[in-house]
C-alpha cells in the first residue's frame, strides 16, 4: 500500500484538471487517484475506491458540491473536503463549512499554498485564508438562507412575481410569500429591491 496522499478532483473544467494533475502529481507524498466532473460519478468512484482528500469545486454541472457533500458525508462522515473555487460567495462558504468542508480555498491562490493546504487537511487540521474569514466574519451571527430561500432571489434578479415563482418552483403562491417573509428578516432587508441589493453585494446569488 502507497503511503502517498490520496486525492480526488471534483471539477468540470478540463483545462483546470489538466493543471491540477500537475501540481499534484509532482508531489512525492502525493497521488492523485482520479479526476471526475460530475457529482454523482464522484460518489460511486467514492464508494468503490475511496480517497483521502477530495479536492472540488462548488460548481458542478449535475447536483451543487454542497449536495455531493452531504451525500458523502452520509455514507462516510470521515471523509475531508478542500473546496476550490472561482468564487468567494459568504452563503456558500458558511454552507460548505456548516456541511464539513475542511477547507476553502480560491482558484487563484498559488500552487505551492494549495498542496501545503492539501497536507494540513490530509492531518486533520482546518484552513480558512484571512480574507475569507474576514468576510465571513462581518456576517457571521446571521441567520443563512436556505436553498429554496436563494431560488426564490434568484427568480426575483429575472423579474419574476409571487405567482410566477410559485408556479417555477411548484409551490404555493402564499409558500412563496412566506419565503420572502424569511428572506427579508435574515438579510436585514425593508423590501425585494433591497433584499435583491444585499443578496448581490454579498455574493448570496449572482447576476
Amino acid at each position: 500500500m502507497s503511503d502517498k496522499i490520496r486525492v480526488l478532483n471534483l471539477d468540470d473544467h478540463p483545462v483546470w484538471r489538466l493543471g491540477v494533475a500537475s501540481v499534484i502529481n509532482a508531489q512525492q507524498d502525493m497521488e492523485l487517484v482520479a479526476q471526475l466532473s460530475t457529482g454523482r460519478e464522484t460518489i460511486d468512484y467514492f464508494r468503490n475506491h475511496g480517497a483521502d482528500v477530495i479536492l472540488m469545486d462548488l460548481r458542478l454541472p449535475d447536483i451543487s458540491g454542497i449536495e455531493f457533500m452531504i451525500a458523502i458525508r452520509t455514507e462516510f462522515p470521515g471523509a475531508r473536503f478542500v473546496i476550490l473555487t472561482a468564487f468567494a460567495r459568504e452563503n456558500e462558504i458558511r454552507r460548505a463549512l456548516a456541511e464539513g468542508a475542511q477547507a476553502y480555498l480560491l482558484k487563484s491562490m498559488p500552487s505551492s499554498e494549495l498542496v501545503d493546504v492539501i497536507r494540513q487537511v490530509h492531518a486533520g487540521k482546518r484552513k480558512i485564508p484571512a480574507p475569507i474569514m474576514a468576510q465571513l466574519a462581518e456576517h457571521y451571527s446571521d441567520e443563512l438562507l436556505t436553498d429554496r430561500e436563494v431560488e426564490v432571489l434568484r427568480h426575483l434578479v429575472d423579474g419574476h412575481r409571487n405567482r410566477e415563482i410559485a408556479e417555477r418552483l411548484f409551490i404555493a403562491e402564499e409558500t412563496v410569500k412566506a419565503h420572502m417573509r424569511h428572506i427579508l428578516d435574515k438579510l436585514g432587508a425593508n423590501d425585494r429591491t433591497q433584499a435583491l441589493a444585499i443578496a448581490l453585494r454579498r455574493g448570496v446569488i449572482q447576476l
